[in-house]
């Protein structure tokens, strides 16, 4: 391949006479470039989206939440929790106790979810109770306290150190009739988990407290199963149907976010698609380019054939120089690609709502699998528009080509 190589690469290089071949030459190399270019910062750009999303929703919910059919909350969880515990691929089975509530603070009153959780077991699987925003995890001894997302906090005016009126949407019987019950508690904590939606409308107290408050002392309203490895669900999901209980239902977390994570998928495809377009368009000058240098040199490819060059080399030659073009084109687009996904990573310049999207501004995030996949198809689009000029070249007539000269 010495001489066939060294050829296509000069054939690259302009000269005087060559010029507009040359312009065609840098106008293709430039189309791949921005067609890989534009690809990876797109794939990027909805792969850190999905992951950030991914990894906030995962962080505030659970894998797997296992709740009663009939609504009237778990009983016996205890044994469930000591079943499930068995299972291999469970991280770990923690009970929860939720419900609706209006808080009413110094700024106001907003409808709020209550969750009452086991604060020592959860630490170690939510690293944003660990690290609260300020304060501290409220005890279970002492003046009942409660924890508020930081958007709650906000709207409700109530810091660390003030008392919020608690209001459950469930009555009880009082010799007025039903009155809803209302409870005072003491703000020692403000957790942040990154979604909006969470941070704005979840308020968290000891479960204890949670169960005596709603009145299911010895029921909870489901079990909040993490595993090992998230995308185990469904399968896990089946393993541990037949050892429960058949009045309870076992929800995953794909599930919950079905609509979510298939409208991502599904415009992570469809991008792709439209953006390689840009690739094969610019695959197009990459047939115009050889085809004119075909034109331009036949009296070179005459001489080479008269030399005693073989068909095959001449398709050679032309094939490494439609490749140049193809992996040079490829190479700067990943570079610049990359380049500009660290720089918006690094100055955050994708900015969102983030009362809309959960998130305050777009990660970039190239999955290498992605990366890997992008450059083939780059590759394999630039070289299959060499394989027509390449033929075309090897079927000069040496006869002709020479017959004036």
């Amino acid at each position: 391949m010495g001489y066939e190589y060294f050829i296509a690469k000069r054939y690259l290089t302009a000269k005087r006479k060559q010029a507009f071949v040359s312009v065609i030459t840098f106008i293709s190399v430039l189309g791949i470039t921005i067609g890989v270019m534009a690809l990876i910062i797109a794939i990027a750009l909805i792969t850190g989206f999905q992951r950030d999303v991914q990894s906030k929703i995962l962080g505030a919910t659970s894998h797997l939440m296992i709740s009663d059919l009939g609504g009237e909350g778990l009983p016996d969880y205890v044994g469930i929790i000591d079943k499930l515990n068995q299972f291999k691929g469970i991280k770990s089975v923690s009970p929860v106790v939720l419900d609706k509530v209006l808080i009413g603070g110094p700024s106001g009153t907003q409808p709020a979810a209550l969750k009452g959780m086991d604060f020592a077991l959860e630490k170690t699987q939510s690293p944003w109770i660990s690290n609260l925003e300020r304060g501290q995890i409220p005890s279970e001894t002492g003046r009942e306290g409660i924890l508020l997302g930081r958007d709650l906090s906000l709207s409700l005016g109530a810091g660390v150190g003030d008392v919020v009126t608690v209001v459950a949407l469930s009555s009880s019987l009082s010799p007025l009739g039903p009155m809803p019950k209302r409870k005072r508690f003491l703000v020692t904590g403000v957790f942040s988990t990154g979604l909006f939606e969470f941070d704005n409308s979840t308020a968290l107290i000891p479960l204890s407290v949670a169960q005596k408050f709603f009145r299911m002392e010895d029921r909870v309203s489901y079990l909040q199963v993490m595993l090992t490895n998230i995308f185990d669900a469904p399968q896990i999901k089946e393993t541990i149907r037949p050892a429960l209980p058949p009045t309870v239902y076992i929800t995953s977390w794909m599930e919950l976010n079905k609509a979510l994570f298939s409208a991502l998928k599904l415009e992570k495809k469809l991008l792709f698609l439209t953006i390689a377009l840009i690739v094969f368009v610019a695959s197009l000058n990459i047939i115009a380019t050889l085809i004119l240098m075909v034109m331009e040199k036949t009296r070179d490819i005459g001489i080479l054939i008269a030399m005693g060059a073989t068909s095959r080399n001449i398709r050679t030659i032309f094939f490494l120089q439609g490749s140049l073009i193809g992996i040079i084109g490829t190479a700067v687009g990943t570079s610049l690609g990359l380049l500009c996904c660290a720089f918006a990573n690094t100055f955050k310049l994708i900015k969102v709502p983030v009362d809309i999207y959960q998130i305050s501004y777009v990660p970039f995030y190239i999955n290498p699998l992605d990366l890997v996949l992008i450059i083939s198809v780059s590759l394999l689009i630039s070289f299959l528009s060499t394989i027509f000029p390449s033929h075309r070249a090897s079927k000069v007539d040496p006869v002709v080509a020479l017959k004036y000269e």
